[in-house]
């Protein structure tokens, strides 16, 4: 039998020493943050120590919370990994859980999904389609497929592909009424802006860094289409709208099926990569490791398709 002091005290301790808030834990166990507080002072008293230092508007570890916090968050860490693995086997003894963003799911893997299926029918693949950055040691998700700058200290990471942004359209505006064959062309055409890629570059519109590099500097670049959404940036450009300054990941397969064209061979390289990330307890799960040799092989099978001059 173990002398343990009341678990909702321990829990109540380690949420609150993860976070230095009691607030930010009474959120994230749905209770009040008087409560949490109640609960480390019944701690306290049961350990005969104080655990915290309350401050004006914070809460720092005393002495005795710093040497005791490494030991109880890593058994509540291993009790969650226990209970998930537990309860995975219940539901499926092959379950693969990728989170990825909405964007890059709906444009690059969705299209590509079916000769996974038809390679691992047994495996059953989930789809966690958000932009919110999830803890593959906690959360219920097995793989991330993410753009970011190499950060993954910790993680089993391997880069898929670089990602790069470069004109493309709709292989009708090569050769109508102002067919586009240079860059100095495209002032005939509607730019097509995303957005979201000031995320990348805050500091200059992307077309107008584009432009620069391609020789037309001068040009105006602030009008146009404006979407905050690349999936649907490609779609107008799917549509004839007009020209996006798209990127290459998500407008490949469109490319390779000839529904898009990229006219001109100068790319505008992002800083970082799409990256596959796991932990190194998941990296050594079988099923695991068959879709992150099935994305390697899909990244590197990628093509952008030929320039207009070929």
């Amino acid at each position: 039998m173990y002398e343990l002091p009341p678990l909702n005290g321990l829990r109540a301790f380690e949420a609150a020493a993860r976070n230095l808030s009691f607030a930010k834990a009474a959120e994230e166990l749905h209770v009040t943050p008087a409560a949490v507080s109640y609960q480390i002072r019944a701690l306290e008293t049961k350990l005969g120590v104080k655990l915290f230092r309350r401050l004006n508007r914070a809460v720092v570890l005393t002495d005795a919370g710093a040497q005791i916090f490494p030991g109880v968050r890593s058994s509540f860490e291993g009790l969650h990994r226990t209970v998930a693995r537990v309860a995975a086997s219940a539901v499926s003894d092959r379950v693969v859980t990728a989170t990825i963003s909405p964007h890059f799911a709906a444009k690059w893997l969705v299209p590509r999904l079916a000769s996974f299926i038809d390679r691992h029918p047994d495996i059953d693949l989930r789809i966690a389609a958000s932009n919110t950055v999830v803890d593959l040691a906690t959360d219920r998700a097995d793989v991330a497929i993410r753009y970011n700058l190499g950060d993954n200290a910790g993680l089993v990471a391997e880069k898929l592909m670089d990602e790069a942004v470069t004109p493309m359209c709709n292989p009708e505006l090569l050769t109508g009424a102002h067919p586009i064959r240079s860059p100095a062309d495209l002032r005939h055409h509607t730019l097509i802006h995303d957005d979201t890629l000031s995320r990348h570059w805050p500091d200059a519109l992307a077309w107008a860094k584009w432009l620069a590099l391609a020789g037309e500097p001068e040009r105006d670049v602030s009008a146009g289409l404006h979407f905050d959404h690349s999936d649907h940036c490609m779609d107008a450009a799917l549509q004839g709208s007009g020209v996006i300054l798209g990127r290459r990941a998500m407008g490949s397969r469109d490319i390779e099926l000839g529904r898009l064209v990229a006219p001109f061979d100068l790319h505008l390289p992002f800083e970082g990569g799409i990256y596959s990330v796991t932990t190194p307890e998941k990296a050594n799960n079988p099923d695991v490791a068959a879709f992150r040799d099935w994305l390697r092989e899909e990244a590197a099978a990628m093509r952008l398709g030929l320039s207009a001059g070929e």
